[in-house]
């Protein structure tokens, strides 16, 4: 038993940290990805387009905090930036139970989307490795899974406590990352020669190519706000599928992603099969798109297989683009500033968060109403 445990997660302190600490912030984020849309709509009382909006500002808090996290990692250490964003986050997620109107739903949603901007960014900075990928999404699964409670009770009592669950959750992950490791730090010799030129870090705002990619990963990480936002709210309002149908598709994805994301990574093996990988992607996303829309006038019945049907294309989709995005983000980058590329790397990302609610809501779904 404590052989497996160790195999779980890991021999290195620094991944044994980020293993204990991801599992547990995953399963906040598996319960709010099904209830967390539904939540600002039946308990806060807002509209989709309103939903949109407000994710959308706090889109730009997240691209801004995952930008600045990148160099403050840097400099400060990311260890320490990734304890103070998870804090931060799980601290926000708890006040989302007292917004009473718009305006407070979006300070909250600035604070919790911008500490999870910077958290992401840390966590790139220290190691992003398919094995703790998989860890995400099955303890993603498991959080989704235990969410099918509230969405099955359908009532303003268990979205409160789905959202306070998550809170916890989130707040005792930042727990295990205590015992991250400092940095070592550069220390200059007696008598040591300056670096010369070519051993200058080289800035990622020079790196054209390296904000290319970026800017491109942005696009398809808006694939996220539809399977968190866009899902749960087309197939509650605009189909005839049940409810608990979002938990079942979200169990769906991340069982799927888990199973097939190292599998996957293995595909990649240079930068040209990265961009042929996301290329693929693409086309796995569009199919999802088309079957999501089929499944609105169709029984409850069909709509449940076709739904599954859209969920396998955006699985495929989503870990397809994500192990092309991840190795062109590494190879690419310049490992002597990794912390400020990887927070272009998920400023693009953080990108494709801000614009996703405000493309899915104010798009079919306000088209729709």
């Amino acid at each position: 038993m404590i052989h497996t445990a160790k195999r779980l997660t890991g021999k290195d302190p620094v991944e044994r940290a980020l293993t204990l600490s991801i599992a547990a912030s995953s399963l906040a984020k598996g319960v709010l990805f099904g209830v967390s849309a539904l939540f600002f709509t039946t308990v806060i009382g807002l509209s989709p387009a309103t939903v949109g909006v407000g994710l959308t500002i706090a889109g730009a808090a997240g691209m801004a905090t995952a930008f600045g996290a990148g160099y403050l990692a840097d400099r400060l250490g990311a260890h320490r930036v990734l304890v103070v964003s998870t804090v931060t986050q799980g601290a926000a997620l708890a006040t989302y139970c007292s917004a009473a109107s718009a305006a407070a739903f979006t300070l909250i949603a600035c604070a919790a989307v911008g500490a999870q901007g910077a958290q992401r960014t840390a966590q790139a900075t220290l190691a992003v490795r398919a094995r703790l990928r998989v860890v995400t999404n099955v303890f993603v699964g498991l959080g989704s899974a235990a969410a099918t409670g509230a969405l099955a009770s359908g009532t303003a009592t268990a979205y409160v406590i789905a959202m306070v669950t998550a809170s916890v959750l989130v707040l005792a992950s930042a727990v295990p990352l205590r015992g991250l490791p400092s940095p070592p730090e550069t220390i200059a010799l007696p008598g040591a020669a300056p670096a010369g030129r070519d051993d200058r870090a080289r800035s990622p705002l020079r790196d054209f190519r390296y904000l290319g990619i970026a800017a491109l990963y942005g696009i398809m990480s808006i694939q996220f706000g539809l399977l968190t936002v866009g899902m749960p709210l087309w197939v509650t309002l605009h189909t005839h599928a049940p409810a608990t149908t979002v938990a079942l598709l979200l169990v769906v994805n991340t069982v799927l992603v888990a199973a097939c994301q190292m599998p996957a990574a293995r595909l990649v093996t240079d930068v040209r099969a990265a961009g042929r990988t996301v290329i693929v992607s693409s086309v796995f996303l569009v199919l999802a798109c088309v079957l999501y829309a089929a499944a609105g006038p169709l029984s409850a019945v069909l709509a449940v297989v076709v739904l599954i049907l859209a969920m396998l294309a955006g699985s495929a989709a989503e870990v397809l683009s994500e192990v092309g995005a991840w190795s062109l983000a590494f190879d690419l980058a310049d490992s002597r500033n990794a912390g400020a590329y990887q927070g272009i790397s998920q400023t693009g990302f953080a990108a494709g968060v801000m614009l996703a609610p405000a493309v899915v809501t104010g798009t079919c779904l306000a088209r729709l109403r």
